[in-house]
């Protein structure tokens, strides 16, 4: 009985030697994920997107709301810096 608990617990320890020493690896060799977004979407609609809003279904339909999104955005943008232009000419004419 006692050659088997110890069978036992020498397994327990060595499963968790065998764990310890790859987590410790794992945490001394980790690397950053570094994404090169350029592809995917960007102000433009790049490639990747425009490929998928291309093609039909749920993923075409989601691509296509994404870029509408950006185009919205980059419009009101620009309206917002238009807004502002008028404000500083309604102050200088003293309105």
């Amino acid at each position: 009985m006692k050659s088997s608990a110890l069978k036992r617990s020498m397994q327990v320890g060595a499963f968790l030697g065998i764990f310890g020493a790859g987590y410790l690896c794992g945490t001394v060799s980790e690397r950053q994920a570094i994404a090169d977004m350029k592809d995917l979407g960007g102000a433009v609609g790049g490639a990747v997107v425009g490929e998928a809003a291309g093609s039909g279904g749920a993923i075409g339909q989601a691509a296509k709301l994404g870029t509408a999104i950006t185009d919205m955005e980059s419009q009101v943008s620009g309206l917002q810096k238009n807004l502002e232009t008028l404000k500083m000419i309604k102050s200088a004419l003293g309105g």
